[in-house]
């Protein structure tokens, strides 16, 4: 009796322990999203048209994200010798930031032919870095979430980090419709520089929890382990399929919004905030049904949301522009809210917790090889078809990937992801 009456004021310091950390979290998670939301999306291709980039150039860039997630492999080997996982995340987190937003000082260092080239540079060695940050982030933050409140906690998180990124994408949309282009991006880099600035000093104040590391000690047996499983490499192999078709037309977006329809930079923040208000709507949807349902077969049921979301992009042959646009980038949110969500909580819930990380980076690398392809045969097709009639690059793409992504949910994914 003695015992257990001593023994509550230390469970009493470790839940606020708890909460403290996820305060921090959260607390982090507001300079990164404004620093990320205005170095993406229409933001990022903006900037690429301003610098002179060309479509297939735009693909480039848009696919080097995913494809040095093929690094998360060698990070997954590296993380167990780690004495500090929280401070190989800060060293990393800020060689990301510094070199990403030093991206806004081209046209002051380079001669004007050089734009584009310095560009792509800067952002694939910022990504290597990048890679690296996420790999230790995921690992770090499975440990720091308590399993029995991961899924409250961060369908509160992504709600108020979303809401977040609504205001700052249409506010950077109507500071750059307002400004000339060059002054219009100055203003943008001043916020991400302060933001990036910010972002590094929180995460000073993760913590560095007690990591469990895997049974393995040697390179090819922990990778063995992901392979090894049926289930899941099946899963991923099929998801990274699927992401190989959705990531031909998705990314680029934003490129046929602003070069080829001519709409304005709020209009189009305008649709990503619809875009991500159906987004967090569906979080609070998709988590209630996770309790019924496992996390494959809801993955499942995100795939037709997404597939049909591209198609609606062929109602821009009968139906006038603005609404169709906004119905496609509405259930595109509810589909990839979903698909993110169940997509964590399938490599973070459904893995075995010591080989997590090989895990996470199996599932990365895999996916990332083929939504880097994505972006860069679709930037390449658009270059193709250049001289085909305007239809054909506005939604005649979009049709055939949509038409394959459902053909695909139909058929593999039926039998991979509903067992």
């Amino acid at each position: 009796m003695r015992s257990s009456v001593k023994n509550r004021p230390l469970l009493g310091r470790k839940t606020s322990r708890q909460r403290r950390n996820l305060m921090i979290a959260t607390w982090e998670g507001i300079p990164s999203t404004i620093f990320q939301t205005l170095l993406a999306g229409q933001f990022l291709t903006g900037y690429l048209l301003y610098l002179g980039a060309s479509s297939a150039q735009i693909g480039f860039v848009l696919a080097i994200t995913t494809f040095v997630n093929i690094a998360q492999i060698a990070v997954a080997f590296l993380i167990q010798r780690l004495a500090s996982r929280k401070w190989a995340l800060v060293l990393a987190v800020a060689f990301n930031r510094i070199i990403w937003s030093s991206t806004g000082l081209i046209p002051f260092l380079f001669p004007e032919k050089y734009w584009v080239t310095a560009f792509i540079g800067l952002y694939i060695i910022s990504f290597m870095f990048n890679t690296v940050g996420a790999m230790l982030w995921n690992s770090l933050i499975g440990d720091i979430v308590p399993a029995r409140v991961r899924g409250r906690y961060f369908g509160i998180r992504n709600t108020l980090l979303n809401a977040l990124n609504t205001v700052v994408m249409f506010a950077g949309g109507m500071m750059l419709d307002h400004f000339p282009q060059s002054q219009g991006f100055l203003y943008l880099y001043i916020i991400i520089w302060v933001a990036a600035v910010a972002n590094i000093i929180i995460f000073t104040f993760y913590p560095d929890v007690e990591f469990q590391r895997s049974a393995e000690s040697k390179f090819i047996p922990m990778l063995r382990k992901p392979l090894q499983d049926g289930l899941f490499m099946k899963a991923t192999l099929f998801l990274a399929g699927f992401l190989f078709l959705q990531n031909m037309v998705v990314p680029l977006y934003s490129y046929v919004m602003l070069e080829l329809l001519h709409i304005n930079y709020q209009t189009i923040s305008l649709l990503n905030v619809t875009q991500t208000v159906f987004m967090m709507a569906s979080f609070y949807v998709w988590g209630n049904l996770n309790a019924r349902f496992s996390n494959r077969s809801l993955l499942f049921w995100t795939l037709p949301l997404i597939a049909i979301s591209i198609l609606c992009w062929g109602g821009l042959s009968f139906l006038p522009l603005l609404p169709v646009l906004f119905v496609a980038h509405a259930i595109f949110g509810a589909g990839v809210g979903g698909f993110n969500q169940l997509a964590f909580n399938f490599i973070i819930g459904d893995t075995p917790k010591s080989e997590r990380p090989m895990y996470m980076a199996m599932y990365a690398a895999v996916t990332g090889v083929a939504a880097f392809f994505g972006p860069l045969l679709g930037g390449q097709v658009l270059a193709w078809i250049k001289p085909w009639p305007i239809w054909t690059q506005v939604f005649g793409m979009q049709l055939i990937v949509g038409i394959s992504m459902i053909l695909l949910a139909i058929t593999l994914g039926r039998r991979i992801l509903r067992n």
